[in-house]
């Protein structure tokens, strides 16, 4: 048996205190309807709720808030004690309705190299032999389950680690889409699989960070995808030189997208704004797109980062050797070095600096395996020592296309590119080649939305670029 008091107000006049009574109930009854639907939809909506409260604070800064009272102080009411027995339910008839009421588990994981069905379940919390045994015997769990290391994973589960659903998310060839495995448990207990394709949203996020050491230690620290690191490094590469010109304590702040597969993160998008402090010097740059054009990047002032040709074959990577006079390494005397020899891994990616056609592809001598792109007016590009061609000769390709993978075929010590500029057949230094080229003007007619473009951009890396100077100056 509990005790239960309560506390009543005294008044003078009935007819008040029976208006008071019937207000006070009618509040109780509103509040107890709309702290139910509250509940109804932080369960149904966890994350919508979590980004309204958050926009709130980010708008009012964190205040804090206040209710108005609707009726005297009840401290200055006189009251009466009432006293009730209350009787609660048997302990038997409590357990009972804990034993009927169901609930999920969920977790999410990623798949390992090293994983197993059984390894995988296991980190899941999932303790289910019938279903170790369908992913193990099923083929289109088998095939999907493990295929890559790094997919996505979730699994909702009874209270006794029964597995109920599993979805397993990867990306493919179509940016827009994403590949999703089901596993599903019957009410037979059976389970099922299906594989089915559904599209990626995209959402906006900030990252700042601070050089210590290099650009890719900074974004890690940041928690920025390397993606993005990639795309800050060839948006201002016309006017930093990330091998040699990074300083320790400069700064940068970046608005990137990212698409989500059923509100899980699975591949990083465009680079939308950035700024970079690099010695002093305040850079930035936002992507626009004028209306039948190709899109591409512009500082602030509408002054376009694009040039006809990029700074690298590689997307970010270590220089070796550069366009000057060096040993050579295989017949050990000092010679003009005609190129920029580019260090990375084999396999890696080589793409063509600029639009142009296919003028050689195959074997040459110590330059291996080797690509020869006209571009035009009398401009030329070699890509030498690759261990694959993708292109051929003839096929028309566009700035940024990949057409092999970096080697070490012909005279190469290790795997690495090395890549020549030729201008009306003298080879010319290809980084000053790239920051000298032309860059690509923005239209009159499309000014006006642009500026409202850079207007709302300017003002998120504003909040961005202050984050990034707090952490500079701990």
């Amino acid at each position: 048996m509990w005790a239960l008091r309560l506390q009543r107000c005294r008044t003078n006049n009935d007819n008040t205190a029976l208006e008071g009574n019937l207000l006070k109930e009618s509040l109780w009854t509103a509040g107890e309807r709309l702290v139910t639907r509250a509940a109804h939809v932080l369960e149904h909506h966890p994350r919508q709720i979590t980004a309204l409260v958050a926009a709130v604070l980010l708008v009012t800064g964190g205040g804090a808030y206040a209710v108005a009272s609707l009726g005297p102080d009840p401290a200055a009411l006189p009251v009466r004690e009432i006293i009730e027995d209350v009787a609660t339910l048997p302990l038997a008839e409590q357990v009972e309705a804990l034993d009927t009421h169901q609930f999920s588990l969920f977790t999410n994981e990623e798949v390992r190299r090293t994983d197993t069905v059984d390894s995988l379940l296991a980190r899941l919390g999932i303790n289910d032999p019938a279903a170790s045994v369908f992913l193990r015997q099923d083929p289109v769990a088998r095939q999907q389950l493990l295929a890559s290391a790094g997919r996505n994973v979730s699994a909702e589960a009874t209270g006794g680690h029964d597995l109920l659903r599993l979805k397993v998310r990867w990306a493919f060839d179509d940016p827009t889409k994403f590949k999703r495995l089901v596993v599903e448990r019957q009410p037979d207990g059976k389970f099922t699989s299906r594989v089915e394709t559904a599209p990626l949203t995209a959402s906006l996020r900030v990252g700042s960070g601070v050089i210590r050491t290099s650009l890719y230690a900074a974004v890690d620290d940041a928690g920025i995808p390397d993606a993005v690191t990639t795309q800050i490094a060839e948006i201002f590469s016309g006017t930093i030189d990330f091998h040699r010109g990074l300083r320790s304590g400069d700064q940068f702040g970046v608005v990137y997208e990212t698409l989500e597969a059923d509100g899980e993160p699975l591949r990083t998008g465009r680079v939308i704004s950035a700024d970079f402090v690099n010695a002093g010097r305040k850079l930035d740059a936002m992507w626009f797109q004028e209306t039948g054009q190709r899109g591409g990047y512009y500082n602030f002032a509408g002054e376009s980062l694009e040039r006809a040709f990029l700074a690298a074959p590689l997307a970010f990577s270590r220089v070796t050797s550069t366009f000057k006079m060096r040993f050579h390494p295989i017949l050990h005397k000092w010679m003009a070095h005609n190129g920029i020899d580019y260090g990375a891994p084999m396999g890696t990616s080589v793409r063509t600096v600029g639009d142009g056609r296919v003028e050689f592809a195959g074997q040459q001598n110590g330059y291996g395996n080797v690509i020869k792109i006209d571009h035009g007016k009398g401009d030329e590009t070699v890509y030498a020592h690759l261990s694959r061609i993708d292109v051929r000769v003839g096929q028309g390709v566009h700035r940024g296309d990949a057409i092999g993978a970096v080697g070490m075929t012909g005279w190469a010590t290790g795997p690495h590119l090395h890549f020549e500029f030729h201008e009306n057949g003298a080879l010319k230094d290809p980084i000053e080649i790239a920051r000298n080229s032309h860059p690509v003007e923005l239209s009159a007619a499309a000014r006006p939305d642009f500026d409202r473009a850079a207007a709302a951009l300017r003002t998120q890396l504003a909040a961005v670029s202050a984050a990034a100077s707090n952490v500079a100056s701990r």
